[in-house]
């Protein structure tokens, strides 16, 4: 398995310092080879700061959860789509939760896809490498509500 040739450059927002490790992890583990940049920060207010220092380049995509301190995913959503330099990134929902109300309120808001943590390593690992094979052009589109969750188990 090997990366698409664009997705180098990916960014993980999320609170939770055990997922950031095991997504790092995960990321490493599949493809051991590629030279994948990763940044990670751990609340929205810290993910708008990294991407004011560090775009141009822009990531290929963002992998954010919902319920973080001080600016949580869907005001983050809101602020990336009202960007002109970032509204085109692809962003990924990477929450605990599964409610179909927040579900429906983050495709609204205009998320790409929506990724229900898996609840084991392989599992995880499984889906990050389906999410990163994606075409960048598929990635960058918001597909129709019933393709809108990811689900790998």
């Amino acid at each position: 398995m090997s990366f698409q040739s664009y997705i180098k450059n990916i960014f993980l927002t999320d609170d939770d310092s055990d997922d950031c490790v095991l997504f790092s992890e995960a990321l490493q583990e599949l493809f051991p080879n590629e030279k994948a940049n990763l940044t990670i920060t751990n609340d929205g207010v810290k993910l708008m700061e990294a991407l004011k220092e560090k775009v141009p380049p822009a990531p290929e995509v963002i992998f954010l959860d919902l319920n973080m301190p001080r600016k949580n995913g869907f005001e983050c959503i809101a602020e990336i789509r009202n960007t002109p330099k970032y509204k085109n990134i692809p962003i990924i929902i990477f929450s605990t939760s599964s409610n179909n109300d927040i579900v429906d309120k983050t495709y609204a808001h205009g998320a790409n896809y929506y990724i229900c943590k898996p609840q084991s390593y392989p599992l995880l690992k499984k889906t990050i490498a389906f999410v990163l094979s994606f075409d960048l052009k598929k990635l960058s589109q918001q597909p129709l509500r019933d393709k809108f969750v990811i689900n790998m188990a």
